[in-house]
């Protein structure tokens, strides 16, 4: 088969679709630290990818890229205003959780501070539908 600038668009061109990957991983027990080998897929994996994304501190851990993780441990006992603090919060939970494509927004943050501890809830639309995440930091 020839190639040739005469031909259509069509003819030269065969469109390949992106399939998505399965997101089959193993279970983490966030609560001992254990993995454990039961395996979960689809909005679990997504859930669990989620907490983890935002509790691993970006730029610690060498197995990770640079891209990975979170940088809300900077923010904390930082001597700024609590409406910049919640906007920082805001981005860096963004910024670490749009690195994964199966993410599509994260919206709606709600952060509440009870003592030394801020609790985020935030919602984040995925392809397997919505999901309401709170973490505490």
């Amino acid at each position: 088969m020839t190639l040739s600038p005469l031909q259509n668009r069509e003819e030269r061109f065969v469109e390949v679709k992106p399939v998505p990957l399965p997101s089959r991983t193993y279970f983490l027990d966030f609560e001992t630290g254990q993995v454990e080998e039961k395996r979960i897929d689809g909005k679990a994996a997504i859930v669990q990818s989620i907490r983890k994304a935002v509790l691993t501190a970006r730029y610690r851990y060498l197995i990770y890229n640079s891209q990975y993780g979170c940088e809300i441990e900077s923010l904390l006992g930082q001597d700024i205003s609590p409406q910049l603090l919640h906007s920082e919060i805001k981005r860096v939970i963004k910024e670490a959780l749009m690195e994964d494509d199966r993410i599509q927004a994260v919206e709606q943050f709600q952060i509440v501070r009870e003592n030394d501890r801020l609790f985020v809830t935030f919602t984040v639309l995925t392809a397997e539908g919505v999901i309401e995440q709170e973490v505490s930091i």
